[in-house]
């Protein structure tokens, strides 16, 4: 012990040899006074690392629903019949088509189906990815949903034909019809105000889609675009042909009858566009949420007994003008107008009933007190 202290004083002795004495007076105070401020400060603390927060993904595998077959490859993570798409926890349906898309560019996000499982409904662009994951890994099926139309263009096709085919034979009835036999036969004035009533409800259709209902953002497929151009561009063909006919035979009641229809159809146009125009604007604070309610225009008093008066205006409408022209197509049309808006307004009655039961639970769908 003693050897090991004569030992550490000797190397002290050689370490400071031939330094000035001065020298080694300030380094022992130099080095006190360092020690004097470690000492002081306190025992030294860790620095916290900066957490980070972590978002998380879910990997989405993309299946088809037909036939399961791969489709292509996604981020280089695939297996075989499979897609494997990354998306965030905020991510939409919307998102996970959009990246689809970017992976097979020929099915755009409008043509893509998604469902959680086969035969399920098609999931909705807005819903979000972790409203249906169960787990990180989500399985979707594909569905291609054909080539598809945006609704305003479905409404445009399909209200602009019969505008400008019944313009056709009103206007070029000597180029369809037989020359000699549309100049013997002067046409009744029925024939032109059936022209004029027409008209005014395909212009009336027309405008409101442009100006006034909030068309949906959504898509139609193609084949709905072309039933609906058939259905509506072959009736007016039909009705045009037989009210333009040069033997066309006036109404049973002559003028009384065409007069009182004429009038009840453009009651019915008007009350149409009114109600429309509040279906379009709820309520005075803009709120989707509230149920349409009637205010001081008496066109719009219907709603206190139908929660659907758009349709009833609707069938008065072609009521009153199958009264007025008194011909076969235009009665099967009105028909099978009746039959398809029951079934609209049938289905929106129980819409309304379940978010809105205090308001259309006394209330009939389209027909007052009967439907």
């Amino acid at each position: 012990m003693f050897k090991r202290h004569k030992s550490l004083e000797r190397k002290r002795e050689l370490l400071f040899q031939g330094l000035p004495q001065s020298t080694m007076k300030n380094n022992t105070r130099n080095f006190h006074s360092l020690s004097q401020l470690v000492l002081s400060a306190g025992p030294l603390k860790t620095t916290t690392a900066v957490k980070h927060s972590k978002t998380t993904h879910f990997e989405i595998e993309i299946l088809d629903a037909h036939t399961r077959k791969q489709i292509c490859i996604v981020d280089k993570i695939h297996e075989r019949n499979k897609i494997w798409v990354k998306v965030t926890q905020t991510s939409t349906i919307h998102d996970v088509k959009q990246k689809f898309h970017k992976a097979c560019p020929k099915w755009y996000p409008s043509r893509i189906g998604l469902q959680l499982e086969c035969g399920g409904p098609y999931l909705k662009d807005y819903i979000t990815v972790q409203s249906v994951a169960a787990s990180s890994i989500i399985t979707l099926y594909f569905t291609d949903l054909g080539q598809q139309v945006g609704w305003t263009t479905v409404f445009l096709a399909e209200y602009s034909g019969p505008l400008l085919i019944y313009l056709l034979f009103y206007l070029r009835s000597s180029y369809i019809y037989d020359v000699k036999e549309s100049s013997r036969w002067p046409r009744h004035p029925v024939v032109h105000l059936a022209c004029f009533c027409h008209c005014i409800h395909y212009i009336r259709l027309l405008l409101e889609t442009l100006f006034v209902h909030k068309v949906s953002t959504g898509h139609s497929p193609m084949k709905n675009l072309i039933k609906g151009c058939a259905f509506y561009w072959g009736f007016t063909s039909w009705m045009a042909y037989y009210i333009n006919h040069p033997r066309y035979t006036p109404p049973s009641f002559g003028n009384r009858q065409v007069i009182a229809s004429a009038i009840n159809f453009l009651f019915c146009e008007a009350g149409n566009h009114f109600i429309n125009t509040v279906l379009a604007h709820p309520n005075h604070t803009g709120s989707n949420a509230c149920f349409p309610s009637p205010n001081y225009n008496p066109f719009t008093w219907l709603f206190f007994l139908v929660s659907c008066p758009n349709y009833t205006y609707e069938i008065g409408s072609w009521i009153s003008f199958t009264v007025m022209t008194q011909t076969l197509p235009v009665g099967i049309f009105t028909i099978l107008m009746t039959i398809q808006m029951s079934l609209w307004a049938r289905k929106k009655h129980k819409i309304y009933r379940k978010k809105f039961n205090s308001y259309v639970h006394r209330k009939s769908a389209i027909i007052p007190l009967i439907l």
